[in-house]
């Protein structure tokens, strides 16, 4: 519990007792207090309804109650510094903010781990995003889905879950062996034999560039193969070299995967087959027309869906079921998917068929990310210059940057379509949200540059430590020197400051990373605000002291913050 938590609690408990004190109600029939946060300014810093949850228990008038309750209340522990009855009986409460100075003792104490809690409670989460096919290269609804799915991990973790990433390797199915078919024409020419290319084939650079790689390492040992085995063995190579390609764009995109699973082991493992029997041992699925059918909408979805084929084989959803209870089997407390805006339709489907396995829909979470649309030069993009074919995720990282891709693809909620300006995001602009908080950054450690050049010495307000993303400033904290800090543009710093653990807590819970993009960009609005209106670096010692010590603070906040949604925190722009 921060500074600002305490204070609530404090306030809290101030308003239970003062309500016993003032003889209004027996402890056990005092109503939870509830503090809000009122729409204007001019109505204090936080309200309680408490006088009118009284009005029928005290049967008195609410704004009677609430003078009774304000008598009471003690002002100085509650660091309450005036109190205001408006309306039918709403309390106003004006906090006396010194208080807030407490959030830099904290945060020097926390260092690069300001901003955990255990609100997970090492709950187990496992996130499937991406996904894609892998005979296909990453494009930008991948790109937007992996920003997003990799911020909402790193926020889940630092709210305390457990969090497995997964990747689904489509391994299975007809477009692989399509894409052996493809392999091998390839293969064949770069031997110089002749190759007949399948009809509906796989044409791209990456195919034939590991054809070639093969008869380079091959020869002609695979010509000699059985066809049978020869396509086998190129399913697997081709699959190894297309999944190696896309691990090696995520690493660039600085995406992490914990588990790559794959389709194909839900068919050697027999799971597909199993699924289908569970689900008709329970009752769940009928046969017409010569397939089986799952009674999916008994459980909501518009209609019931094929599992098996006439021809035996199995429809495309039924390998889903089977990897979605697998997801359940595996133990985990919550089971979140990451799908572009063609699944859809997609989620009924599969939460249906979980609940006709016993299994609780309401422990899976889908979030459906919205198209992309590129625009330069005012008009909008869809090729790219340099191949001349649809834009890729790599394509978008090489002419705009790693950060600038992930920072605006994950500022937005998922279910937003997104207009993506690819002139903004590298433009050296306040109105580029991704520089408008790295400059911020950069603004800070100018200021300290600053200092050490005119002498001050700033390790007395600032500890510089080095940790996996690069080097933190940390508040040294002089609690003398922080009496200094009384304008309302720092209490609001400060109150910012406080603020971060809550925001990182509702954001997981919600599943609403883009609420911690927000939150950077308006304490970089703060800060640039209060940059401009004060100097940090005065005749005043103790003065300029305090300031270093709060630069840090918000220095250490946008280096985790930043980190968080996998963005760059530059010293110098």
């Amino acid at each position: 519990m921060n500074a600002l938590e305490r204070m609530k609690e404090t306030l809290k408990q101030e308003i239970r007792d003062a309500v016993v004190n003032a003889g209004l109600a027996a402890p056990e029939q005092v109503p939870e207090a509830v503090l809000e946060v009122p729409r204007e300014k001019s109505h204090g810093d936080l309200a309680t309804n408490m006088a009118m949850q009284l009005a029928r228990i005290a049967k008195k008038n609410p704004r009677q109650i609430a003078e009774e309750i304000i008598s009471q209340i003690d002002r100085d522990k509650a660091f309450v510094k005036e109190i205001q009855v408006a309306g039918p009986g709403f309390i106003n409460f004006f906090i006396n903010r010194s208080y807030l100075t407490q959030v830099l003792i904290e945060m020097a104490e926390a260092k690069d781990r300001y901003g955990r809690t255990n609100t997970g409670e090492g709950e187990r989460v496992l996130v499937e995003f991406v996904s894609a096919n892998p005979t296909g290269n990453l494009h930008l609804g991948h790109a937007r889905g992996a920003a997003i799915g990799d911020v909402l991990c790193n926020v889940l973790e630092t709210a305390g879950y457990d969090v497995t990433r997964e990747y689904y390797v489509n391994d299975a199915g007809n477009q692989m062996n399509l894409m052996a078919l493809s392999l091998q024409a390839r293969y064949l020419e770069a031997l110089g034999k002749e190759a007949p290319f399948p009809e509906d084939g796989y044409r791209g650079q990456d195919i034939a560039k590991i054809g070639r790689t093969l008869a380079e390492e091959e020869g002609d040992r695979l010509v000699r193969m059985d066809e049978e085995e020869r396509l086998h063995y190129l399913r697997q190579y081709g699959l190894n070299h297309l999944l190696a390609k896309i691990k090696e764009d995520l690493g660039r995109y600085r995406v992490h995967i914990d588990s790559w699973f794959s389709e194909t082991s839900l068919h050697e493992s027999g799971a597909v087959e199993e699924v289908t029997k569970e689900l008709s041992r329970r009752g769940k699925t009928y046969e017409k027309d010569g397939a089986l059918w799952l009674k999916s909408a008994e459980y909501g979805d518009d209609k019931d869906r094929v599992l098996i084929k006439q021809d035996g084989a199995f429809t495309y959803i039924t390998p889903d079921i089977a990897y979605h209870r697998d997801k359940y089997e595996r133990g985990f407390d919550r089971i979140v998917n990451i799908f572009g805006a063609d699944h859809h339709g997609y989620v009924p489907r599969i939460k249906a068929a979980m609940a006709a396995l016993g299994f609780d829909p309401d422990r899976m979470a889908f979030l459906i990310t919205q198209m992309v649309k590129l625009y330069q030069g005012g008009e909008r993009v869809k090729m790219s210059k340099r191949t001349g074919k649809a834009i890729t995720m790599v394509d978008l990282m090489e002419e705009v940057g790693v950060d600038a891709t992930r920072y605006i693809f994950a500022m937005r909620s998922p279910d937003s379509h997104l207009d993506f300006d690819m002139d903004l995001a590298v433009s050296q602009s306040n109105e580029n949200p991704v520089f408008y908080v790295q400059y911020a950054f950069a603004r800070i450690n100018s200021v300290f540059r600053q200092a050490s050049t005119r002498g001050i010495p700033l390790e007395q307000s600032v500890i510089r430590e080095s940790n996996s993303h690069g080097t933190i400033s940390i508040p040294r904290v002089d609690p003398d020197s922080l009496c200094a800090l009384r304008e309302e543009q720092e209490y609001d710093l400060l109150q910012k400051l406080a603020e971060f653990p809550g925001e990182i807590a509702v954001a997981a819970e919600q599943m609403a990373p883009h609420r911690v993009v927000r939150y950077l960009h308006e304490l970089a609005t703060q800060f640039h605000s209060y940059y401009n209106a004060h100097r940090a670096i005065s005749e005043d010692e103790r003065l300029t002291r305090a300031r270093l010590t709060l630069f840090a603070g918000v220095a250490q906040v946008l280096s985790i913050g930043l980190a968080m949604i996998g963005v760059s925190a530059p010293e110098e722009m």
